[in-house]
């Protein structure tokens, strides 16, 4: 059980183990976007900008989905209660 009286992993916990698919996803999306830009005459985002902004992009995004996952896993929880 954790501090808060949940039983299960914490979201932290889980957040931590989702970063490097968040981080990574949103490199990707960053790039992608950096494509799109071009069409207009932007530049096109190399890889190494691409991976920084998506460690950056992903540490919140991660954290979203970690609190959402979190939110599923108590609402599983409460039904199996009887």
């Amino acid at each position: 059980m954790t501090q808060d009286g949940r039983s299960g992993v914490s979201t932290i916990r889980i957040a931590l183990m989702l970063y490097p698919f968040g981080a990574g996803a949103a490199a990707v999306n960053v790039f992608f976007a950096s494509l799109i830009f071009s069409w207009v005459g932007g530049p096109i985002a190399s890889m190494s900008w691409s991976i920084g902004l998506g460690c950056i992009i992903g540490a919140p995004a991660t954290w979203y989905f970690a609190r959402h996952i979190r939110q599923l896993m108590d609402i599983a929880d409460k039904k199996q209660v009887p």
